[in-house]
């Protein structure tokens, strides 16, 4: 069965945007406890990119599906897990990579939603907060996804924020979603 395309958030109201949110299905991987079967020889980069044994995944249909069975474990470590085998995978940084921004509204009444480099659509609020870390190569973004997971925000998408958070004029300069405040500093 083929993916639908990942969407343009441009084209698409809050509204719109929310009811495809809700129709995002994901299978129950939390409830899901196999023995452990070793490594995946896969690693997701820090740029996105997802490999198997060294090669980039071209496909990105198999990228999205292995996204869906990725799964943070208490230690801090992931595997891609289905109900009967658990294999590890490394992951540089984040897992996934916000690479789209959509903002409506103003003030405590802002919704900034990012498409994910998966797909996944996340609106950022008490349930999926922004936190900012100081790099080597300045400040990272990070958007809380789902069990305990991250995206990075890709810099592109970190500057629209910066425009946001300077035009409303907010001190400490932060952003609004959904009701919570961000703080454009790092949190570390």
């Amino acid at each position: 069965m083929p993916m639908d395309p990942m969407p343009d958030l441009s084209a698409l109201s809050l509204a719109e945007i929310a009811r495809l949110a809700e129709d995002q299905k994901l299978p129950p991987i939390e409830r899901w406890n196999p023995t452990h079967c070793g490594d995946s020889e896969m690693r997701i980069a820090r740029d996105g990119t997802w490999y198997h044994q060294g090669s980039p995944i071209g496909r990105e249909a198999m990228v999205r599906l292995f996204s869906t069975i990725l799964r943070r474990e208490a230690d801090g470590s992931y595997v891609l897990v289905t109900p009967v085998e658990k294999l590890d995978i490394a992951v540089e940084d984040a897992p996934f990579v916000a690479v789209e921004l959509k903002a409506e509204g103003s003030g405590d009444a802002q919704s900034l939603v990012f498409r994910l480099n998966t797909g996944d659509l996340v609106t950022a609020g008490p349930d999926h907060p922004l936190r900012f870390a100081t790099g080597e190569d300045g400040p990272r973004p990070y958007l809380a996804v789902r069990g305990g997971m991250e995206a990075l925000v890709a810099r592109p998408v970190y500057y629209e924020l910066a425009t946001l958070a300077i035009a409303a004029g907010d001190e400490p300069p932060g952003l609004w979603s959904k009701g919570a405040f961000f703080a454009l500093e790092p949190t570390e």
